[in-house]
Formats: C-alpha cells, structure tokens, sequence
C-alpha cells in the first residue's frame, strides 16, 4: 500500500541530540527545524548540519517576526546553506504582537533578496485553513499572491504549508478553494501524529488553533476519551481519499507534527503506507 507522502518536523535540541535520528525516517524526507527565537545561530546550523549528514532533508524555519537584524538573517542564511546543505526553507511570520527585530511579516524577509543570492531552490510559507485572529481571510489571501509573485520573479519553488487541524473536510475546501482566488501553488497539509487528546489539547492551545481544540472536545466521546490516543486517521483518510480521486489537487502531500514523539509517528507513517520501512545501515550511525 502507498499513502500519501509525509515530511515531519523536529526541535533543534531533538535533531542534535536524539539518538533516533539515525535511519528513523526515508533518505530525502523533508525534515523541517522549528525556531520559537530561543535557539542561536549556531545551534540552528548544527542542527541542519546533522539533519543534512543523516541523510535527511533539512527545512530550517525563519520565523520573521522572531529575527533581529538584516545582518543576523543574512548570515543565518548564508551558515544554513554553505555549513549545512540547505536549499529548501520555510518562512513563516513568528506570532509575535510586537516584532523582535527589523522584520514585521514574511514578505519583509523575502524581500531582502538573501534567499535568491544563497541559491536557496525551495520555499515554504504559511496557510491557516481555520483562520487567523491576527488579520482577515481577505488580508491572508492578499499575502499568499504576494509570495507567489515572489516565486514567480525569482524562480524559486513556493509551497504552502499549513498549521494543523483535524477537521478534514474544512482543510480540503480551503486548499482547492484558493485556486479561485488565483493561488496555484502546492499546499502540504499540516496533521498531529499519533497523540493523546489532552497533549494535542495542550499544543493547540500554545500555537492559537482554537477551532481545533473545539473540534477535538467536541469528538471526544467522554472525558476518558480525552485520555486516550488520538489516531490521525480520521484527518489524513479523507484527504488521501480526496487527492486519490481529484487528479488536479491543489494538496501534494501531508506535514506532521509528531507530538506524541518522533518514533510513533514514524511507525504510523510506515504503517499506513506513506513512508517506506527503513532498514538502518551502520552508516547512519557515524554521525552520532
């Protein structure tokens, strides 16, 4: 069976240190580095470094409200790529009221033109199928053309990448919907792995996703389902159905976020078809 194909995110501590790594995931999988502006330069160019010698496609993040100055960006890019092999980012705004830095919005960043000179090939940005309470739907779909136009001028291969939900059917109409608003480019869908009720309570709650965690109250059968696992299944069914019977989709593939651990995401993904099962060689254990 073939599923849907999957890329998966990681702390930077987790891709330093976690013995896991090592032949956990298929050669080339897109592994995204998440950045909440507590980790420094360095830290993040080592933990792509590391994602890069494993095999691994690292997908570091520039949170654009979380950056400080022209020059720390530029040089996060330029480390990224010449240290760790990185041709593919993701540029989100960061989530912050107040900016820490120089920058108030993705286009801000992209505009700086470090991208495009660093020969980075690939970029992610951000897609809220439930909303956002920061700005309208109006304001969202303004920015999203904004980024497309972007790619269109420099050649660089945009994507949509969206926040996780578990209302299905609302995610699916978002991302066919945006092609009437002359938004073609491709959207990774954003999935909790496997996970109890109460820890994706807790993450959606921490990344503002409240219409999810209404959604998930509202489908927990009884408070002892809250303490139970949540299985992604009844999110990523739907959407692999979906794709499988509309040739032209706007949805490429699916984005997980392991919150219940890397390892029981890894054995869902295989399991139901989306990644090969890895056998690890010892070569994967050299840069340990």
């Amino acid at each position: 069976m073939t599923g849907i194909s999957a890329s998966i995110e990681v702390a930077p501590t987790q891709a330093l240190e976690s013995s896991d790594l090592p032949g956990l995931f298929p050669q080339g999988t897109r592994v995204y580095i998440t950045d909440i502006g507590n980790d420094a330069t360095d830290a993040l160019v080592a933990a792509a470094r590391r994602i890069h010698d494993l095999g691994y496609r690292p997908v570091p993040h520039f949170a654009s409200r979380r950056l400080t100055t022209r020059a720390a960006l530029e040089e996060r890019v330029r480390r990224t790529v010449s240290e760790a092999g990185v041709t593919d980012v993701l540029v989100i705004g960061g989530g912050l009221e107040k900016p820490a830095g120089e920058f108030g919005s993705t286009m801000d960043v992209l505009n700086t033109g470090f991208f495009e000179t660093n020969s980075i090939t690939h970029i992610g940005i951000a897609g809220h199928p439930e909303g956002n309470p920061d700005f309208s739907n109006a304001v969202a779909i303004e920015a999203l053309r904004q980024k497309q136009d972007f790619g269109r001028r420099t050649g660089i291969d945009m994507r949509i990448v969206t926040q996780f939900g578990f209302d299905a059917s609302k995610f699916i109409e978002w991302a066919e919907g945006l092609k009437a608003q002359g938004i073609d480019m491709p959207v990774h869908l954003g999935v909790a792995g496997p996970a109890k009720i109460t820890t994706l309570i807790k993450f959606a709650a921490m990344c503002g996703v409240g219409n999810s965690i209404s959604f998930l109250k509202k489908n927990a059968l009884s408070l002892t389902a809250l303490a139970t696992s949540h299985s992604p299944e009844g999110m990523v069914g739907p959407i692999e159905n979906h794709v499988a019977t509309t040739p032209e989709s706007a949805i490429a593939q699916i984005h997980v976020f392991p919150f219940g651990g890397l390892k029981k995401s890894t054995e869902w993904l295989v399991e139901r078809g989306s990644w090969p099962a890895v056998v690890p060689s010892p070569a994967n254990y050299a840069s340990l």
